[in-house]
């Protein structure tokens, strides 16, 4: 049996924002990853999708440390860091994966997970439409805050 080697890492932070930029809050993601872009900060590398898929494994394996940011309807009002560990299993039981099973895959398929946290971010509205609430608004200035003064420690 080979063993797979570990993945290198190559980026110290790496910022993953999911959602549909159709469907007003849960665009959070992406706008917060845009947001962080925009301040090119040293060791951080940014992805935008419209969900967490397979092909995300192999960026999650050669980073150090992850953050996933996704608008949450359960969200607390206050936007927090929550640590992320791999899951038990790789199996995708639906047509997106989560962020603990992207962590199983990203070790059983390049040999190394990254520590990670998950960044949700309230919403409230989802319906189709650019618009934002109020609650979102003030969770992607919050999530920006955060990620930026995370990134001076973790980087």
């Amino acid at each position: 049996m080979n063993a797979t080697p570990a993945a290198s890492i190559d980026t110290e932070l790496l910022v993953i924002g999911y959602g549909n930029t159709l469907r007003q809050d849960d665009s959070v993601g992406p706008r917060v990853v845009e947001r962080i872009e925009a301040l090119h900060l040293p060791g951080v590398r940014t992805l935008i999708c419209a969900q967490l898929s397979p092909e995300h494994a192999e960026s999650l394996a050669h980073a150090r440390v992850a953050v996933f940011v996704d608008a949450a309807k359960d969200a607390p009002r206050h936007v927090r860091l929550q640590p992320v560990k791999p899951g038990a299993t790789t199996q995708l039981m639906a047509h997106a994966a989560e962020p603990a099973t992207m962590l199983a895959l990203a070790r059983a398929v390049y040999g190394r997970a990254p520590q990670a946290w998950l960044l949700p971010i309230p919403a409230v509205r989802m319906g189709f439409g650019p618009n934002l609430s109020v609650t979102a608004q003030r969770g992607i200035d919050d999530a920006t805050r955060t990620i930026t003064r995370f990134a001076q420690v973790a980087v």
